[in-house]
């Protein structure tokens, strides 16, 4: 069959010795937490193991970004069909961002986590969270609105701001679509610049088990476990609120949709146990476009979406942010009426869209959200810094997995997914040496095939 893949002996050999990736991460993150436990002050010092990891997928990020989007939009030719598919995906992420907020405000008002901490703002250090104010300091809806644009476009791509790079590859793609025939050669050319940077994704991820064991020992190492006892029962209650929001909310998205969430987590956990071993959502965004688009999803419509909804979709740390500043509230017995509650709300929807591409997004907005509405004291987030790394796993896990899902329903709103070959993967289990695989480009099957992520 066309497009198939068929390993070396060489590959088969190293399968059969080390496992599975999923299965080498996961022994990694344990390792990772037995060191942090037992051996805590070395266990800090591996924090370059993941450090080192983030960045090497980060080195690719803009690329990959760059030519998904430009090629999709480019071999879609029809402006209205990408004006659609963009309409579709923004008002998607909206209405779950909308319902994931609303989850962790209900939540948080339920189970009262900071409730009883008596927390006196005054006499807290704000210095740890200085570096977050200053940001979010910046973060207004101008200021937000301006800073898509790049000061040029170079500028975009050293500094990897995600929102400028999408614009300029929109920009870019659009234009190609212009004269999609004369374009067809470099469009082939930028195509072929894709796979090679997915070949050096595929390289990267090999080191994905040293990554995630590096990252977990050194936030058990650093954080313990027995320090963070006044806090556990926010982290648990994050963590009870994100696996709700997966398995209730996205779940029936996913049936309403017509594909099984739970074989979708079976294909994506590699990708799940890395991001939740470097908390880093940022680590499996090129595997996880080109996973889709060899589960059927049309190229066009991943390159669009996926990247779109690391920005827009951050169903997770939306979650986070409605249950972190009402926790703050709590624990400074700050009181808020269920008006002050709605305000919360509507400006963590405007706040939550202007710190993409900003280090430590979540923790930067949530300051944004306290500095504009003057009610809850900002100081109260130093109480989230000793849990912000266990927290952002929580919050990254569900925002990879709420992007594969938006990705395939919109998919299949045009028409766009091929559910039998989906079907096929999911029964497999994973892409392997008897699984066919399908082009990158389902109209197009004489375009070779990138292997398989094992």
């Amino acid at each position: 069959m066309p497009g198939k893949v068929t390993p070396d002996v060489s590959s088969t050999t190293r399968r059969s010795l080390l496992g599975p990736l999923w299965l080498q991460v996961l022994i990694a993150i344990v390792l990772g937490i037995l060191a942090g436990v037992f051996f805590p002050h070395q266990a800090v010092a591996l924090k370059p193991l993941g450090d080192g990891f983030v960045r090497l997928i980060r080195m690719t990020l803009a690329p990959v970004i760059f030519g998904s989007v430009v090629v999709g939009i480019a071999r879609m030719g029809d402006l209205k069909e990408v004006g659609r598919v963009g309409a579709k995906s923004l008002i998607y992420f909206e209405v779950v961002s909308t319902i994931s907020l609303l989850m962790g405000l209900i939540a948080v008002n339920l189970l009262h986590p900071g409730r009883g901490m008596n927390i006196d703002p005054a006499t807290l250090d704000v210095q740890a969270i200085a570096s977050y104010t200053a940001t979010a300091q910046h973060l207004s809806l101008v200021g937000f609105l301006m800073n898509i644009i790049p000061s040029s476009i170079g500028d975009a791509f050293v500094s990897g701001n995600i929102l400028q790079i999408i614009l300029f590859s929109v920009l870019f793609g659009l234009a190609l679509s212009q004269f999609r025939e004369a374009a067809r050669p470099l469009v082939n050319m930028i195509d072929l610049f894709l796979r090679g940077f997915f070949g050096i994704v595929r390289f990267v991820m090999r080191l994905a088990p040293l990554g995630a064991f590096g990252g977990m020992a050194y936030t058990i190492g650093q954080y313990g476990l027995r320090s963070l006892k006044p806090l556990a029962m926010f982290t648990c209650d994050v963590w009870i609120v994100s696996v709700v929001f997966v398995f209730v909310v996205l779940g029936a998205i996913s049936r309403i949709a017509g594909f099984s969430l739970l074989k979708l987590l079976r294909y994506f956990r590699e990708e799940i146990l890395i991001t939740l071993g470097t908390s880093s959502s940022e680590a499996v965004m090129a595997p996880l476009i080109l996973k889709l688009e060899q589960l059927g999803c049309e190229r066009s419509i991943v390159g669009m979406v996926m990247p779109a909804g690391y920005t827009f979709n951050a169903g997770g740390t939306a979650i986070y942010l409605g249950m972190g500043a009402i926790f703050i509230a709590q624990a400074t017995n700050t009181h808020l009426s269920l008006r002050d509650q709605i305000v919360v709300l509507l400006v963590l929807l405007l706040t939550s869209k202007g710190s993409a591409g900003v280090a430590g997004a979540g923790f930067v907005t949530l300051a944004a959200t306290l500095g504009a509405m003057h009610q809850i004291p900002a100081a109260g987030l130093v109480l989230l810094l000793g849990v912000e790394q266990f927290t952002n796993a929580a919050r990254a896990v569900v925002n990879i997995i709420g992007n594969g899902v938006a990705t395939i329903v919109i998919a299949k709103w045009e028409n766009a997914f091929d559910d039998e070959h989906a079907e096929i993967i999911f029964n497999s289990g994973s892409l392997n040496s008897d699984a066919p695989v399908l082009g990158t480009n389902l109209h197009d099957p004489l375009e070779p095939v990138l292997g398989p992520l094992e």
